[in-house]
């Protein structure tokens, strides 16, 4: 199917989702990130998405990735952070096995940038997946986001992870 003609929506996250977190923890899909978390980890990580999406739209949004059919393919957002001295925005997305090759992440990274873009308060957009993410860095490469060349990070702390820094332009073209 080709990646334009796939339809998702993008739902704000809400305390519904906590099961959709949890079939994303898997090994398969955090080997990129270090590994799946443990429910501790797992219960945080979802009292932020909740609350980030309580917040004003300005400082970012996470969303449960909705198929055609209303059912949950993944996860995607967009959050503050300071890069390069600079206040900007990154994006992150998970797409469950069974929607994966089908361009549901390339469509849902489009609508994260008009909602980043719409949101109006930074002028880039960052991804950084580990380069060894073919299938993210993909997705950053189909969206039109820039490859500014591989960083050494930490991610999550205490883990060395090498990442692509990618970067979108959000001012309207």
């Amino acid at each position: 199917m080709d990646d334009h003609t796939v339809a998702v929506r993008l739902e704000p996250w809400s305390e519904g989702d906590a099961a959709l977190l949890s079939a994303l923890n898997a090994p398969e899909l955090t080997v990129h990130l270090g590994g799946p978390e443990s429910a501790e980890q797992l219960a945080r990580r979802h009292r932020r998405y909740v609350g980030l999406s309580a917040r004003p739209a300005a400082a970012g949004r996470m969303f449960r990735i909705a198929a055609a059919d209303g059912t949950a393919a993944g996860s995607i957002g967009f959050w503050e952070r300071t890069g390069e001295g600079e206040p900007v925005y990154e994006t992150g997305w998970t797409v469950l096995p069974a929607f994966q090759g089908r361009g549901v992440a390339k469509a849902a990274a489009r609508a994260v940038v008009a909602e980043a873009r719409a949101a109006g308060l930074h002028r880039y957009l960052h991804a950084f997946p580990s380069v060894d993410n073919a299938a993210s860095n993909a997705v950053c490469r189909a969206t039109g986001f820039e490859l500014l060349g591989v960083r050494e990070f930490e991610y999550p702390p205490g883990r060395p992870m090498r990442g692509n820094d990618w970067r979108l332009d959000l001012r309207p073209a």
